[in-house]
């Protein structure tokens, strides 16, 4: 696959998923860390890499870099589906410790992975050739600082969201990206591409924000996700996360 530029470039990806959240990877260790600058895929390119009708199609792209300066193995460099920057994804973190070029980087089963979220820690589980088959991450603690999250209403514990006639309450927290948690009796029958796509975009979210549709079932949260910058994904690792927390 090759970008359209002046001088084209070859591009070696690995698609993986985890638990259905799927993910392009690049392996880019000569690139320079750093986020929202690092040109090497225009947002137009990496939109049309993730495109599931044109492109090789997936939920984001992740560009793997060395380590910045906080002491971690590698960097991770991600942009949603549309092409926009994301600050972290549990999932997507996941399938790039297990990505065949990332895993064979690794000398022991603990991968430190730098993000725009902070320092993440990945631990890996082998089969009996050595092959990576399972990945565990640590998500870090979730924030409820409206500042930090960013979130601009008053109340992070009780929030009421409304498109058209419907009214949503829940809550709001932060994994590193904004969460906006709310709870419903079913979330089946929520039109979530009218409304995931609305509530993305709520002012009170200088970020715009992830959406999760939660029901409480006995001991288990049941859960649909509206991811920002790509639309309902099959599952969501700072969402689910986000949902636990907030419930």
């Amino acid at each position: 696959m090759s970008q359209k530029t002046a001088s084209s470039v070859h591009l070696r990806l690995s698609k993986l998923h985890a638990t259905g959240n799927d993910f392009l990877v690049l392996l880019d260790l000569e690139g320079a860390w750093g986020p929202r600058g690092s040109e090497l895929l225009d947002p137009w390119t990496r939109a049309a890499l993730c495109d599931r009708a044109t492109g090789v199609g997936a939920d984001g792209l992740i560009r793997v870099l060395r380590a910045g300066a906080r002491g971690a193995d590698v960097a991770m460099e991600l942009s949603n589906a549309d092409g926009s920057w994301a600050e972290m994804s549990g999932n997507g973190i996941r399938c790039l410790a297990a990505a065949p070029e990332v895993a064979s980087l690794l000398a022991g089963d603990v991968l430190r992975v730098d993000t725009m979220a902070g320092v993440r820690t990945v631990a890996v589980g082998r089969d009996r050739t050595g092959e990576v088959t399972s990945a565990r991450v640590d998500m870090g603690k979730a924030t409820f600082a409206p500042s930090e999250i960013p979130f601009t209403g008053e109340d992070v514990e009780k929030v009421e969201a409304l498109v058209g006639a419907a009214r949503y309450e829940g809550g709001v927290a932060g994994m590193g990206n904004p969460h906006l948690v709310l709870f419903v009796d079913d979330p089946g029958l929520v039109p979530i591409e009218a409304h995931g796509q609305a509530l993305e975009r709520d002012p009170r979210f200088p970020a715009r924000t992830n959406v999760e549709f939660v029901s409480v079932e006995g001991d288990e949260l049941v859960m649909r996700v509206w991811e920002r910058g790509i639309g309902e994904t099959r599952s969501c690792g700072t969402g689910a996360c986000a949902a636990a927390a907030v419930a």
